[in-house]
């Protein structure tokens, strides 16, 4: 999958040789209710999160929407999320795409009604940057169509491994699987999706 690029970025500065706080470190900071600690983990993660929501919906607005959504289950959990490796991102990518399956129909809905509106208010300096855009968000709505038909237990792997680019081992250890299993899901995801998007597109 391409990397989309992230509207949110955020950089904590820190002395010159100091070394910047762990994820564990942060996220026992924010059960204690720290807010910088909270506003430290946001400016690392937001950007990742925001991409990978973009990827999950293909729509800048909803991501934006989970974005907003899975920092607020963060900070409602007050660091009671279990982390893996230390890292608070496989917990954050959990959130996203648990939200975003609650959000998925109206989610298809807002979005048909939004294209047909931005197809009829293109612009002609603009013209050739929106049709690239909507060709590309198109791409990636069949991917997240297909995505959603694969067996559960694929999906799950897709969503983290393909959309989320997350590690295999980082993966296992978030479902609690071994990593040979995760990258044969894997595999049979690949195949599975690429067979799913032509046939989306030809239909």
């Amino acid at each position: 999958m391409t990397t989309t690029k992230g509207r949110i970025a955020g950089v904590t500065t820190l002395g010159a040789g100091e070394p910047p706080p762990t994820d564990a470190t942060l996220w026992g900071s924010i059960g204690d209710g720290d807010h910088a600690s909270f506003t430290a983990l946001f400016e690392r993660h937001a950007e990742r999160v925001w991409n990978y929501a973009y990827r999950l919906t293909a729509s800048w607005s909803t991501a934006d929407d989970l974005l907003s959504a899975t920092f607020l289950a963060a900070w409602r959990k007050r660091g009671d999320g279990v982390l893996v490796r230390e890292s608070a991102l496989p917990w954050l990518y959990t959130v996203a795409a648990n939200l975003a399956r609650t959000e998925w129909r109206a989610g298809r809905r807002r979005q048909r009604v939004l294209f047909r509106l931005a197809e009829t208010a293109v612009v002609a300096d603009h013209a050739q940057e929106l049709a690239d855009r909507s060709e590309a968000e198109d791409r990636l709505r069949r991917v997240v169509v297909a995505v959603g038909r694969l067996p559960r237990s694929e999906r799950e792997v897709a969503r983290l491994c393909l959309l989320g680019e997350m590690s295999t081992a980082d993966a296992a250890a978030l479902l609690g699987i071994a990593e040979t299993s995760v990258r044969s899901r894997v595999s049979r995801a690949r195949t599975k999706l690429r067979d799913l998007t032509t046939r989306t597109h030809d239909e």
